[in-house]
């Protein structure tokens, strides 16, 4: 192969490759996740990493015993980072494909979750 054409084939990888970093970067950034509890009285947002973004209670949340609540708030929490982790691994697995990367980055999800 002619060293030209080498680099030009060196360079549209290159290409590629930052442009498949910029989408999953952008997935990512919108990966977050909501989770409601079965009956409506808590949801709860978290960003990409799991990180708790907003809980919103409804009217009903305001008949539950303080323990019950803060336990269905936790659940939902629980929730909302299971899924979010879902769409990380999912968006992870699409710029990186199967392989020891995707293990790395999925090691420490859940078991439901990581592939």
């Amino acid at each position: 192969m002619e060293p030209a054409q080498w680099l030009a084939d060196y360079r549209e990888r290159l290409e590629r490759a930052a442009h498949g970093a910029r989408a999953a970067s952008a997935s990512l950034r919108e990966a977050g996740a909501t989770a409601t509890s079965p009956r409506g009285e808590v949801s709860v947002t978290v960003t990409a990493g799991g990180v708790l973004d907003q809980v919103t209670l409804t009217p009903a949340a305001r008949r539950l015993e303080v323990d019950a609540l803060s336990l269905l708030i936790v659940a939902t929490a629980r929730e909302a980072q299971r899924l979010a982790g879902a769409r990380m691994a999912e968006v992870m697995a699409d710029y990186l494909g199967e392989g020891e990367a995707l293990a790395r980055i999925t090691e420490h999800l859940p078991a439901e979750v990581a592939r």
